[in-house]
């Protein structure tokens, strides 16, 4: 069950949105419109937005260049975390990550069974943690986008949201590196 404490103020993320295909532009990304309309929708700030082609060492290099970048603090990408030869997404974000949020994958996988059935299974979102910035791989539908972003990181990413959530760990994403 989701809870907010409206006794906490809300805190703004900066969220970069990278759309996987071969195929889309800018113009014709329903799925990376979907995201920027919730995240934006939700009181975040959109820090960056791109298209790469389902090419792994050019997915990862984006995901390099945004958690190297201070203005960005969580990067949802969309598209490629399918099942056929040109799905790389979750290989590219498994480059770079630290420590990979396990538990993403398997309650996208329950949000999404609720809407798809069976067909659930088909899908490989995940999310990681690198360089203090959160990343998240969903798949290319607008439908999964609204979901991921509905039932899971609306809520993770709202400092209010209790019993916890990820925008009250930030700062310690990166503790390992201060000195002892």
């Amino acid at each position: 069950m989701s809870r907010i404490d409206e006794t906490k103020d809300f805190i703004p993320v900066r969220i970069a949105v990278l759309t996987v295909s071969d195929t889309r532009s800018l113009a014709e990304d329903r799925s990376g419109d979907t995201l920027v309309e919730r995240l934006t929708g939700a009181g975040h700030t959109l820090a960056a937005r791109d298209i790469v082609t389902d090419d792994r060492a050019l997915i990862a290099e984006k995901l390099r260049g945004w958690i190297a970048d201070p203005e960005v603090d969580v990067i949802l990408s969309t598209g490629g975390t399918g099942l056929t030869g040109r799905d790389v997404t979750v290989e590219a974000h498994r480059d770079v990550y630290e420590k990979e949020i396990e538990a993403f994958g398997t309650v996208f996988t329950i949000v999404s069974m609720q809407k798809i059935g069976t067909s659930a299974v088909q899908s490989r979102a995940c999310g990681g943690v690198a360089g203090g910035t959160y990343l998240f791989a969903l798949p290319g539908s607008p439908g999964a986008c609204r979901d991921a972003w509905d039932e899971i990181l609306k809520w993770q990413l709202d400092y209010r949201h209790r019993p916890c959530n990820f925008v009250e760990i930030f700062p310690r994403l990166e503790e390992h590196k201060r000195r002892k």
